[in-house]
């Protein structure tokens, strides 16, 4: 990181090719469609590349990342009203596919995983974004609220509000 900061290409590159596939999964999960995603994780990288030198280390260079693509994501939603429910085809499956599944994860059924899909998709951004990196992502709560520039408290009061919602949206959905 410190020598892309530097403007080493080929470090920036590196990072590209370390990060890129997390990045996506991150945004098709914000903004539910592929080539949206596509699109994301693109002004993604050209924003790291522009504001690098600024990167001061005080979060991981992954945390930042994420934090990137983020804003990238709620940017574009922000420019795209309504949002268009995901479907899980294609890249989301194969997003999907990345992650080792635990036991409760292989225990549902593939239709059961397309509903929670379909409702992630349905929640406001404000919700969709800390249930994404939290739950599908994996990430700590204090990675998470530092991506989300917000306290740890904010953050669970956040994550509560979405799992609330997600279950009604489920209901909804049944």
């Amino acid at each position: 990181m410190a020598a892309a900061a530097g403007g080493d290409v080929a470090a920036f590159d590196a990072l590209v090719r370390r990060h890129t596939t997390k990045l996506y999964r991150v945004a098709l999960r914000i903004v539910g469609d592929p080539a949206d995603a596509e699109d994301v994780v693109q002004e993604a990288w050209v924003s790291a590349w522009r504001s690098m030198a600024g990167f001061r280390g005080e979060a991981a260079p992954t945390t930042w990342l994420y934090r990137v693509v983020t804003n990238a994501a709620l940017a574009h939603l922000r420019r795209r009203r309504p949002t268009v429910p995901l479907e899980p085809e294609g890249k989301v499956e194969s997003a999907l596919a990345d992650r080792s599944p635990t036991p409760e994860q292989a225990a549902l059924s593939r239709e059961k995983v397309d509903a929670v899909l379909r409702a992630i998709a349905l929640l406001e951004p404000s919700q969709r974004v800390p249930l994404v990196l939290r739950e599908l992502e994996g990430m700590s709560y204090e990675e998470v609220a530092s991506v989300l520039e917000v306290s740890v408290a904010a953050l669970r009061s956040r994550l509560h509000r979405a799992r609330v919602a997600l279950l009604a949206k489920l209901e909804e959905l049944r």
